[in-house]
């Protein structure tokens, strides 16, 4: 391919690309009910993997066991910092995976996603499991983010 032919190749693929924000979230009822979308479809951007976070400790090192809230409420405040670290934020989450291990916390959390999200979820799997890897654990999160428009 000649220098020119690659150059207006590039400048219409730029020119193609979708905004950074192009997200549009699947929603329903139900899913609604419970702060998760059934997809989100998003264009463009770089997909960042979140490892699983647990919060067993908030900011001040202040032990969060038996606190379920707390937990959560940490756990999104540090994917939170670990999406501004790739450049992006928290509402960039399309996808998380949740770990409980009281299924009676489940209400609980689909409050604190609404409280967070707003009405745009992330796609979501909620699954109770017998415990975590630190004992005091009582929530894990993982998922993946799609940030900006490369």
């Amino acid at each position: 391919m000649s220098k020119l032919t690659a150059a207006a190749l590039l400048g219409l693929l730029t020119f193609a690309a979708p905004a950074a924000d192009a997200r549009d979230y699947i929603k329903d009822t139900r899913p609604q009910e419970r702060a998760y979308s059934l997809a989100v479809v998003t264009e463009g951007g770089k997909i960042v993997w979140l490892a699983g976070q647990t919060a067993t400790v908030d900011d001040s090192g202040a032990s969060l066991a038996g606190n379920f809230e707390g937990q959560a409420r940490q756990v999104f405040k540090l994917l939170g910092q670990t999406i501004e670290r790739a450049g992006g934020k928290l509402s960039d989450m399309v996808q998380m995976t949740v770990f409980i291990t009281d299924a009676r916390n489940g209400d609980r959390l689909t409050q604190i996603r609404r409280e967070i999200f707003g009405d745009n979820f992330a796609g979501s799997a909620l699954i109770t499991i017998s415990a975590l890897a630190n004992p005091a654990a009582q929530i894990e999160i993982q998922g993946f983010a799609v940030v900006g428009d490369r």
